[in-house]
This record gives C-alpha cells, structure tokens and sequence, in this order.
C-alpha cells in the first residue's frame, strides 16, 4: 500500500512540477527494516522511502564532500545553472540564467531554484522538506487513498513525515530525500540527525544499497530461509539494552555474506543465533566492527557502488570503544545482559 501511494504521489508531483524549476522527485525506494522484512515493533513500524531528486531543467547538482564529516562523511549539494543561450536561439521560449539580467527574468517566467530551496549556492534540507510538505497536503486530496484514509502531517525538519489513519488502523510513512552519487546506489540523503548541524548539509546514506543487499539475499536464499527472523528476534530483546538495531543488522548482514545460505532454514535457526551473538562478542572484544559496505570487498558487485567505498579503508562502527574504555566496559556487561 505505501509503495502504490508513493507511486501515485510521484506522479502528481511529475504532473505538477513539469514546467517548474523546482527538484523533480523520482520513483521513491523502500529503505529500512520494514521494506527488508524484518522489522521488530509491528505495532509502531514506520515505512521510511527515499525519494531521489534530480536538477529541474537547466540546473546542476553537484556533490561537495564535507571531509570533516568522518565516520558518517557529509555533503553539500552544490547547485549550478546552465547556459541555455543555443535553446533560446532556436526558440524554445527560455532566458538564460546565467546571460539574462534579472529583470528580465522575474517579469518573463519562474525564478530558478536558487530563489527557491537554497541557501546561497547549496540546496537547503529544510526548506526541500518544508516545500515538500505543503505539496503533499496538496495531493493528498487528489488521491483515491483520501476518501477512506485521514492524513496527519507530523513535525519533522529534515524529512517529510505523516500519518495515514482509517479507524483503528494506523501506519507512520517517511520520506527522506536523496540525490545519487553517480549512477551508483549511494546517496546523501536529509534523513534526520543531531540537533545543530547546518540545513546545507546532507548526509552520506547506503540504505538504499543495504535495502537491495536483502533482496538480493531473499532471490538466492531456500524459500523458508529465516535468517529475518533472526533479526527480528534479537531486535526485539534489544529494548532496554544498549546495542543498537543497525549494530545486529551490521552483524547479520556479515554472516548473511559468509555463512551459506541453505544454513539458514528453520532447523538453523537456533545454531544462527549462537553465530550472531558469538560474531557481536568478538566483535567487542577486539573493539572493531567493520561497516558492511565500506571497503568491503565481498559486497555483491551486481549492487552500484562509487569506486572509493568499494575501496575505502573499512570503517570501525566500535571505535568509541577502543576510546573511550568506560564505554568498551558498559558494552560488555550489557552484551552479558543480552545473553
């Protein structure tokens, strides 16, 4: 049902912004624990979905990395106008940006996307999000969804996030938007973050090539493979114990690329989860758990990757362990508290 509601609301967002300058949406990617099927808390699950956004007609995106951004590398996204001056020459009723004055401009058609969703020269998170949010409560009503469901936009500033509702019924939808580095599955998305950091900045994401590793994984795993369950299971004991759900996912998904796939059926079930706790102990013992897509060479090559994370130096997920040793001690005993 989400995926066919953000199929119909890209397409009215197509329709709408055809002849504008503003970012044009693309098909949105079903991301996150929900969409690869293992999601702990069916009762409050959010369907998260990136919506990639391309540059209107005669701009540019430009990606500008952040270096002070490591471990989680930052972006700006650069936005640059094109000459137009060849079109307008044949007639195709456009000024040019960069060789018209401005006057000009204003009085004969739209102003272009640094009047409109920038800061200076760099696409602006929140006002991308904010705009976003008035268009949906606009479409929203040309939906056939809006005659038996009631839409209830909630707070966010760096994403787009609403409630759909039908009597007892309820499910949370975000959207996250991205632009793709490349022609790869990477993107710098506007996900949410900590408190402080600038509306400029975007994010290095690879939830979408995480979402497509486990499809990849469910065409070649035996029809009744429960390496999801698995997941499942410990990500529901996680609730008050200190390891995060993306730190299970991380080790899963690294035995999901070494353990063979047939191991993981039903009768398995009991010796995988022996394996997953024994990879996340050692794993805290030697204070390094690599990410699974940075500078991993046994990454599935049928899933785009930029050429520099392929071959990246691999990033630790616990190097707060290994600085801070009050930290490392606190893991432990909670890992204790998991078993």
């Amino acid at each position: 049902m989400v995926t066919d509601l953000m199929d119909k609301l890209t397409y009215i967002f197509g329709q709408g912004l055809s002849n504008s300058f503003y970012p044009v949406p693309q098909q949105a990617i079903g991301v996150g624990s929900a969409f690869e099927g293992w999601s702990p808390h069916a009762e409050d699950v959010v369907y998260r979905v990136l919506v990639p956004l391309s540059p209107p007609p005669r701009h540019a995106f430009h990606l500008e990395l952040d270096t002070a951004g490591m471990p989680q590398r930052n972006f700006c996204v650069r936005v640059e106008l094109l000459c137009t001056c060849t079109r307008e020459q044949l007639r195709e009723n456009m000024l040019c940006f960069l060789h018209h004055i401005e006057e000009d401009l204003r009085r004969k058609q739209n102003p272009n996307l640094l009047h409109t969703l920038c800061t200076g020269s760099y696409l602006d998170v929140e006002k991308t999000a904010h705009w976003f949010y008035r268009f949906v409560r606009v479409a929203w009503l040309l939906l056939p969804q809006s005659c038996h469901w009631h839409l209830t936009l909630q707070p966010s500033s760096r994403s787009c996030k609403f409630q759909l509702s039908r009597d007892k019924e309820s499910f949370m939808v975000e959207m996250i938007f991205g632009v793709r580095q490349g022609d790869s599955d990477i993107f710098v998305g506007s996900q949410p973050t900590e408190v402080g950091i600038p509306s400029t900045t975007w994010l290095e994401t690879y939830a979408v090539a995480e979402a497509k590793f486990f499809r990849h994984i469910s065409r070649q795993a035996p029809h009744d493979s429960w390496h999801c369950k698995c997941l499942q299971l410990l990500t529901r004991i996680l609730i008050g114990v200190g390891f995060s759900s993306y730190t299970l996912k991380t080790v899963v998904m690294h035995l999901l690329n070494t353990v063979p796939l047939t191991r993981w059926r039903r009768r398995g079930f009991w010796q995988r989860l022996v394996d997953i706790l024994k990879y996340l102990h050692c794993s805290l013992e030697t204070k390094r758990l690599n990410h699974f897509i940075i500078g991993n060479e046994r990454f599935p090559v049928e899933i785009s990757l930029p050429s520099d994370i392929r071959v990246a130096e691999p990033l630790n997920l616990f190097q707060h362990l290994a600085r801070n040793p009050d930290a490392h001690t606190k893991a432990r005993h909670e890992y204790i508290h998991l078993l």
